[in-house]
């Protein structure tokens, strides 16, 4: 807050009752502006994780990510288009809205359309939203800029994650994944690695007109793990100064 962030979206409550966040939140003046969850979670236990969520007053509830059973490609990405369509009708009822957050093996085709663009053409958009990750987008090869404006309207939440990578490995795991303990600690190309934002190859002066004209209603900054030598804390802050330069603060 002091830094100059507005608010927070959540990965997990690290060991917090939901009602102890929300007076963490009354203290600090920060926004509860979304929280990241795993699909599996959200089906195991619809009504207490949403009901947690809505507890602490994120208007947003974003889906985090697929285990690989669940990617486009896989058996199971048929029933996957079903399930966050019944998670998406909880969290409307709770007067909230299911976000999807992408990485980049979304943008594998399927019948000549990415697999992102069929979850978004299959679930109406009054009941999931977009929650664009700027770097994943990148990474698969699609201007960010370009798809935030595609699901315009469509586009309450854009995620500012900002990149440095060489030539990537094929099949290289270039993410730790929320709840999946197989996913590897530290990225595994050792030409890529997470930047504070304007500080690798993104071109977020475009990526925020684009995330303006889809009226989008918050920006948040997203480091998977700090770089360049310095902690979280200094990265969160070289990221905020860099959108203070930008004068969108």
């Amino acid at each position: 807050k002091e830094m100059g962030y507005h608010g927070v979206e959540f990965a997990g409550l690290y060991g917090n009752a939901p009602a102890d966040v929300k007076a963490m939140l009354g203290e600090t003046g920060l926004f509860p502006i979304s929280a990241h969850v795993p699909i599996n979670d959200l089906l195991a236990d619809p009504d207490g994780v949403i009901g947690g969520y809505a507890l602490i007053g994120c208007p947003f509830i974003a889906i985090s990510y697929l285990p690989e059973q669940r990617r486009p490609g896989s058996e199971g990405f048929e029933q996957t288009l079903g399930d966050i369509a019944a998670i998406a009708e909880a969290v409307k009822k709770r007067g909230m809205q299911l976000l999807y957050h992408n990485h980049d093996f979304e943008f594998e085709s399927i019948g000549g359309e990415y697999a992102l663009d069929i979850l978004y053409r299959t679930i109406p958009a009054d009941l999931l939203g977009t929650q664009i990750d700027t770097c994943w987008v990148n990474v698969a090869g699609v201007d960010p800029a370009a798809y935030i404006r595609k699901y315009a309207g469509r586009a309450p939440v854009v995620h500012l994650k900002d990149f440095y990578m060489g030539t990537r490995q094929k099949g290289a795991a270039l993410y730790e994944l929320i709840g999946d303990t197989a996913a590897p600690r530290q990225p595994r190309s050792t030409d890529f690695e997470f930047r504070p934002v304007g500080h690798g190859v993104q071109d977020f002066p475009e990526i925020l007109k684009a995330s303006e004209e889809a009226g989008a209603q918050w920006v948040v900054v997203e480091q998977d793990m700090p770089s360049m030598g310095k902690s979280a804390m200094e990265c969160a802050k070289m990221s905020i100064d860099t959108l203070k330069k930008l004068s969108i603060l």
